[in-house]
């Protein structure tokens, strides 16, 4: 029994060790960021009135803020150039169209002073509205050009008081630009209505959302969070599928950013030389509220509409993000000028929008095409993927039964003795 089991362990680990090589191929080529690029950030800053309360270790919110500033300020690296926009510090009144256009940029993206940007910080108060929305557009403006990492660091305490410019709106617009934004958000207060707000900021550009309750997790947080823009990292180049395999983009190796509306296809060509293997996976993320009980299908077809492969996922609400992928490897051939054969990807998802909830912009997709050197019998791997592995599967599934017939053997010897004594 015991080496039953054992057998059974191997053949699943070795099933499920296949399985994820078809589902996230390895070696796949992406984009990777330029390294002569300087990452960019801008922290984002909530002064309004509320960052006045003194809940921050006995202090107020906006003392705590500062010390963290400049303590990034200090640790900021060479490479990434750092700018600082406010929300909410200029205006006192108490006109809300003037208040929710109070937003300014307190020092611009570039090369870092340390000493006029840490100047700059002590002279702010908390003073008026709370402009999320706008100061997001303004900030991506800020950032705007260049090919280097790009992040927005927002500091907040409470919701946007400028609705109906909904701030996770704003966020979805800015990622369905493609620009490679990432907006990270940290909540001053552990309120539910803001949380949600700045989880759903940050989930629409794949950023994340901190709660912060004490100095030195603000201090270490943002400073984090500036650090890794420092770090390479695979930029997605923004790409546009269509509703039909004629006329969609031809893609290379690669990683690549698109919207597809709920319960939509869109396609997308690959050229596969004889003897190449193509392997694809997309990822499609849930950046707003969805009905449970979902799925995505990649399905690899011929311009001419017949299935080759197909690979499929599901969910049931508890993940926002939901992924499969495939493998086709054309054989060699016997001609030298044989041409490439298109393969057309289409890309299908069964999300449905909540109540109320705006269908536009469509869903963040996320698609990983890898075109590699081929087995030397692409038709071995086309079963099921294992090639080879057969042999291996055969040889165990031989030495458990071997081993099987053994232990029951030498079990009821053992009995007999037992019996006999």
């Amino acid at each position: 029994m015991i080496t039953r089991q054992r057998l059974a362990a191997g053949i699943c680990a070795l099933l499920a060790t296949l399985t994820a090589g078809v589902a996230f191929p390895a070696g796949a080529v992406a984009d990777e960021t330029d390294s002569a690029a300087s990452p960019k950030v801008e922290l984002v800053l909530d002064v309004s009135g509320s960052m006045s309360a003194k809940d921050m270790d006995g202090g107020s919110r906006m003392a705590a803020a500062k010390q963290a500033f400049n303590e990034v300020l200090d640790a900021t690296p060479e490479e990434v150039q750092l700018g600082i926009r406010t929300l909410g510090a200029n205006y006192h009144g108490n006109d809300r169209k003037t208040g929710c256009k109070d937003t300014a940029q307190l020092y611009p993206v570039g090369s870092l002073n340390r000493t006029e940007a840490k100047a700059a910080v002590a002279t702010l108060q908390p003073t008026g509205w709370t402009p999320i929305g706008p100061a997001l557009l303004k900030a991506a403006d800020d950032l705007n050009g260049g090919d280097g990492t790009r992040r927005i660091v927002l500091i907040s305490d409470g919701e946007d008081t400028c609705q109906p410019l909904d701030p996770c709106e704003v966020a979805r617009e800015i990622a369905a630009k493609g620009i490679g934004l990432t907006i990270d958000t940290l909540g001053l207060v552990p309120d539910a209505k803001t949380r949600d707000q700045l989880s759903c900021i940050a989930d629409a550009t794949g950023g994340t959302y901190t709660s912060v309750q004490h100095k030195e997790e603000l201090s270490d947080r943002v400073g984090q969070l500036v650090d890794r823009a420092a770090d390479p990292v695979v930029t997605p180049v923004a790409t546009e599928g269509t509703a039909q395999c004629a006329g969609a983009p031809t893609l290379k190796s690669g990683l690549y950013t698109d919207r597809e509306e709920f319960g939509k296809q869109r396609f997308y060509r690959v050229d596969v030389d004889p003897g190449q293997e193509l392997r694809a996976s997309v990822s499609v993320g849930a950046d707003r509220e969805v009905n449970p009980d979902y799925g995505v299908l990649l399905r690899a077809v011929t311009v001419h509409g017949r299935e080759i492969v197909r690979g499929e996922g599901t969910g049931n609400g508890r993940t926002d993000v939901i992924s499969t992928g495939l493998r086709y490897p054309k054989a060699e051939s016997d001609d030298d000028n044989a041409p490439a054969e298109t393969v057309c990807l289409q890309v299908t998802n069964s999300f449905s929008a909540a109540s109320g909830v705006k269908t536009t912009p469509g869903l963040p997709l996320e698609l990983t095409v890898d075109v590699v050197d081929g087995p030397s019998k692409a038709s071995d791997v086309a079963s099921f993927g294992l090639g080879r592995g057969w042999w291996l599967l055969g040889a165990l599934v031989l030495t458990g039964f071997v081993a099987g017939l053994l232990w029951g053997w030498l079990s009821r010897w053992r009995l007999a003795v037992w019996r006999t004594n």
